[in-house]
């Protein structure tokens, strides 16, 4: 049994889709699904249990799951509630993470690159490197602070965490604010015919110039079955492509899927943001490289295309199973 945390959420119902597309079908999805939307992804899924979050260390009591796929966490980078953030995304996975080490439970888990703050001190995911981070907001620091304790720990010999940057894909659809950019382009220009982005405050950085390191979901997923394929690889990995690209990059590819001319306006940023926004982001994709990862990621073109395609312009799909590749 492979138990997936946030089954039911973005990047965990796509890597059960992944999980069904090799033919596994005994698995546990743990979510809390709410009032929202969130429950249509897994409509198209094959899963053996659903358990509630809150349940799941009750229903783990008499049961031995072969790996624990762990991505469910609050992932708002604006949320300010910090005790909240506390409990959901570091004493949760604390918690799970000692249950899986205790029983030989494969465990892979969900960091962020939000842990890297403003990017003072790189975006390199040697360990080593950890203690000199200064998150920006209290999600990222919520999820610094895990992979603080798993170092410390020694929990990083046995499992694996994974720094996912700027994800993009099918399946986000219930996320609200939080949704990726291409999401939020798409919608306004089928609903405007233009794209909004915010105003650069750095004279580094034209209007629409920042530069982020944006992942197609199904390569996100492909690492992270990957690491649980590979027990013996263990230790903190980003996950991106490995090259920063504009925003401006990003809604024109938009508009190129569609096949319309691009129509982009820019806005001022939410009082209190600017501070607390990151400019540039871009994963060192070495360390992945080097544990034996085929770090072959999707161009943002081609991801682009395929999500709004594929997906957005057919109602907004949910992900089918797939077997793990780009397919």
């Amino acid at each position: 049994m492979i138990v997936v945390t946030g089954g039911a959420g973005f990047i965990g119902s796509c890597a059960v889709a992944a999980l069904n597309g090799r033919g596994i079908r005994d698995i546990a999805i743990a979510d809390h699904l709410g009032k929202g939307e969130k429950w249509r992804n897994l409509a198209n899924l094959e899963f053996s249990e659903y358990v509630d979050k809150a349940d799941l260390f009750s229903f783990l009591e008499n049961r031995r799951p072969d790996a624990v796929l762990h991505f469910g966490a609050c992932s708002a980078t604006t949320e300010l509630d910090a005790d909240y953030l506390m409990e959901n995304n570091y004493r949760y996975t604390t918690r799970l993470a000692a249950y899986c080490l205790e029983r030989g439970a494969r465990f892979v888990y969900a960091s962020s690159a939000a842990t890297y703050g403003g990017g003072e001190q790189g975006y390199s995911d040697d360990e080593e490197c950890l203690e000199r981070l200064r998150p920006l907001n209290p999600y990222g620091y919520s999820k610094h602070l895990f992979d603080l304790k798993a170092r410390r720990q020694g929990w990083l010999t046995r499992s694996a965490g994974l720094k996912f940057f700027n994800v993009y894909g099918p399946n986000e659809y219930h996320k609200g604010e939080m949704c990726s950019v291409v999401l939020r382009a798409w919608r306004q220009i089928r609903a405007e015919g233009e794209v909004r982005l915010f105003k650069s405050y750095r004279g580094e950085y034209a209007d629409g110039g920042q530069l982020r390191d944006f992942i197609y979901v199904k390569d996100a997923v492909r690492q992270a079955l990957f690491l649980l394929d590979h027990p013996e690889v263990n230790g903190l990995f980003n996950s991106g492509t490995g090259r920063a690209r504009s925003f401006d990059d990003l809604a024109k590819a938009v508009f190129l899927a569609l096949g319309l001319p691009p129509r982009l306006r820019y806005v001022d940023m939410p009082p209190g943001l600017a501070e607390r926004y990151q400019y540039f982001t871009e994963a060192e994709m070495g360390k992945s490289a080097g544990a034996g990862y085929p770090v072959e990621p999707t161009a943002l073109e081609d991801g682009v295309r395929d999500y709004v395609l594929n997906y957005l312009e057919r109602g907004e799909a949910r992900v089918e199973p797939w077997k793990g590749d780009r397919a």
